[in-house]
């Protein structure tokens, strides 16, 4: 089902007009109301009367994550503190946390958004979601919520943690979709094996998971493992949260962006200049409803391609590949560009290896190291010594052929590899110690 006929399926040349108008609004309210943007676009001669035609959005300058703290914790709101009604943040594990603001119609933008994507992901009234999303000031779990809500479903405002719990919940509630980000999906699984519940008993249709890059293995084995179909979500906090793209349930052949609310770019991360549709790049946004924190050619590090072809679903929007990695996550070991969902991909094709790894780089004596810790299951880990030294050797070579790059591969014990409620830490970089 389409939840917005109108809008998802609408016309190339219509949508781009609604997109032009929102658009030259949007620059309008921003040089008007935020500091920071007035500067930049000063600074690069340009006025919002310049903007005349999408194409010239590519003359205005990229904002970054580092904009946003430097301008900690409002200097990037466009309206007064009295019409903001809700404020997120990100966690600041890295530096100060970003921080962004809604208006009432941000949030009514935000559920009718989230609607869409849960109904493109499956769900319809007479559904029970599941949100093992995190509620908070993380957007994953109230993105969902009010999306939920907002489309006529059930929701179990579940959130992540107490993982037994939440399979008696499963059980007993019987829920038939289920969101979660995918590294906490497969602890789940591991958990309800270990109360010895079977996901073919709990009747879930589908999933819907995101916040962090997953391998198209993952996806198999989630699938195998809880008896559904999973699709993908994508989101952002700065530039909303989650719901900005969805794949569809009926053909999981990219995501949807919701183009009448976010202009997307693709362009080379080092040079920022602009890439061809089907050529691999940084996405970029721009959002043109955001009332409260717009936002302008956002770089969101995130590595995908942009397809313009339409759906057999019948949505029209542009669709983006699903995110192979994010360029500050990116780890060049010895000259070599590796992505932590690159070695997942080598891992997953491998049987008795669990979707539970870690990425740690050291530098020794001036040159950088890569050890892969994987898990293997009880069965494999109780083998010889040298059945286990063997597979490691297996699967360094895999990534050498694959990637170009030497691993040294470790293999540990069932649950040595510390779980996540929320995103998993994939990479430990002791270069940075």
């Amino acid at each position: 089902m389409i939840y917005d006929i109108e809008y998802e399926t609408m016309p190339r040349e219509a949508l781009e007009a609604i997109q032009l108008r929102r658009l030259q609004t949007t620059i309008q309210r921003a040089y008007a109301n935020v500091p920071f943007y007035k500067e930049k676009f000063d600074q690069a001669g340009i006025k919002p009367t310049d903007i005349r035609s999408l194409a010239d959005l590519r003359h205005l300058p990229y904002t970054t994550k580092q904009d946003l703290r430097d301008n900690y914790p409002y200097g990037m709101f466009a309206v007064p503190m009295d019409n903001v009604v809700r404020i997120h943040a990100s966690s600041g594990t890295t530096g100060k946390p970003t921080v962004v603001g809604y208006t009432a119609r941000d949030v009514d933008t935000w559920a009718n958004l989230m609607a869409r994507s849960l109904s493109a992901g499956g769900a319809w009234r007479g559904d029970i979601i599941h949100n093992a999303y995190g509620y908070g000031l993380f957007t994953g779990g109230l993105g969902v919520h009010y999306g939920a809500e907002r489309l006529g479903t059930s929701v179990i405002p579940v959130s992540g943690g107490n993982t037994k719990r939440q399979i008696v919940i499963m059980k007993d509630f019987k829920p038939t979709i289920l969101t979660a980000t995918p590294s906490y999906t497969l602890h789940l699984a591991e958990v309800a094996s270990e109360m010895g519940v079977s996901f073919d008993d709990l009747g879930f249709k589908y999933g819907i998971f995101g916040a962090e890059p997953w391998s198209e293995q993952m996806r198999d084995e989630i699938e195998r493992t809880l008896k559904l179909t999973a699709v993908d979500i994508y989101g952002l906090s700065e530039v909303m949260g989650p719901g900005v793209a969805i794949e569809c349930h009926e053909a999981k052949a990219g995501l949807h962006i919701f183009e009448d609310h976010f202009i997307p770019e693709i362009i080379d991360p080092g040079s920022g200049d602009p890439k061809a549709y089907g050529d691999p790049g940084e996405l970029v946004f721009t959002t043109v409803t955001k009332e409260a924190f717009p936002v302008i050619r956002y770089r969101t590090r995130d590595i995908t391609s942009l397809n313009p072809e339409p759906c057999v679903c019948g949505r029209t929007h542009v669709r983006m590949k699903r995110v192979s990695g994010r360029s500050d996550d990116m780890l060049i070991i010895r000259g070599v560009n590796v992505f932590p969902s690159q070695i997942e991909s080598v891992l997953m094709e491998i049987d008795g290896v669990a979707p539970h790894y870690q990425l740690v780089v050291d530098r020794e004596e001036q040159l950088d190291t890569l050890t892969v810790m994987v898990e293997v299951n009880e069965g494999l880990f109780s083998d010889e010594v040298k059945q286990l030294q063997a597979l490691e050797r297996r699967i360094s070579k895999n990534i050498k052929e694959y990637f170009g790059v030497s691993a040294k591969v470790k293999l540990v014990e069932p649950k040595a590899i510390a779980r996540s409620q929320g995103k998993a830490i994939r990479v430990v970089d002791n270069r940075e110690i």
